[in-house]
């Protein structure tokens, strides 16, 4: 079925090569389609677009500049079509070149829309709510420092799974197994499991595994007493919270999920393919 659309937003992280210009092309097109543009120029920490009778989302950068946009469309039911300024992103499926096709596919209803799981984080301290955000990718505890390790207790729902001692530990989505968590030794999931992935950073006991959850658990962190070093907090990698003793940091599956394009010339697989290097030979 054809879409109709009525204004589209642009975000473009405008560090990246040619993203004026593919602004500039992006917003000549739309005009002809009498759709009505609006552009959000990204660059370091600043305060979120209004977002305002938008249809579409337009992400120009790379896997960050999507972060940004899911977070900021959490709960709208806005879709991104998600354009790379580069390489390859394990998210943003379309290239630069490729722009065009893609949004035409997407106007005529020739390709659907990923799903995908998000992530609602609350920081407890003193029985009180301090904090709360949303993320695509990831969670991450860690000590504010190098190769300091950090004492955690781990809770799923009301079962308690250990005290870790360890550099930090990470709850990844489905979309975030491709990211922090598969260099911390991660499995990769479906970019569209309901699912979360709890991975150790650097584990002081071997037998610390990473393991994997559904999408319906809450997931429980405490900040244990007598740290050697502070600890933080960080959502995609995006957004920072300096952690105290005592804390507890509450993961659970966020009720929204971000919308994505999908791209008709690769798919999530032949993303990870090509990123990871698999060529299925005999010398592989």
């Amino acid at each position: 079925m054809k879409r109709s659309l009525h204004k589209v937003l642009i975000v473009v992280n405008i560090n990246k090569p040619q993203s004026e210009r593919l602004v500039s092309d992006i917003s000549s097109y739309l005009s002809e389609l009498h759709i009505e543009v609006q552009v959000f120029r990204l660059s370091g920490r600043i305060d979120p677009p209004v977002i305002d009778n938008i249809d579409l989302v337009f992400s120009l950068g790379g896997d960050g500049t999507v972060l940004f946009c899911s977070r900021i469309l959490q709960d709208k039911g806005i879709p991104i079509l998600a354009v790379n300024l580069g390489t390859f992103g394990f998210i943003t499926e379309v290239s630069i070149d490729e722009w065009k096709e893609a949004f035409d596919q997407y106007m005529a209803g020739k390709t659907g829309l990923s799903h995908r799981l998000m992530i609602r984080v609350v920081v407890i301290r003193d029985g009180e709510n301090i904090f709360m955000s949303r993320g695509l990718n990831d969670l991450v505890v860690k000590a504010n420092g190098v190769s300091n390790i950090v004492r955690l207790k781990l809770n799923l729902n009301e079962t308690r799974l250990g005290t870790f001692r360890a550099d930090g530990i990470l709850v990844a989505t489905p979309t975030g197994s491709t990211a922090y968590s598969l260099a911390a030794g991660g499995p990769i999931l479906d970019s569209e499991m309901d699912a979360l992935i709890v991975t150790p950073i650097c584990p002081f006991t071997l037998s610390n595994r990473p393991i994997v959850v559904s999408g319906e658990d809450i997931i429980h962190i405490e900040v244990l007493e007598h740290q050697r070093t502070d600890l933080n907090l960080s959502i995609d990698g995006q957004e920072m919270l300096p952690l105290q003793e005592g804390d507890i940091v509450m993961v659970e599956r966020s009720r929204g999920r971000a919308l994505l394009v999908l791209s008709n010339k690769r798919n999530f697989y032949e993303v990870v393919r090509a990123k990871l290097n698999w060529s299925g030979d005999s010398d592989a």
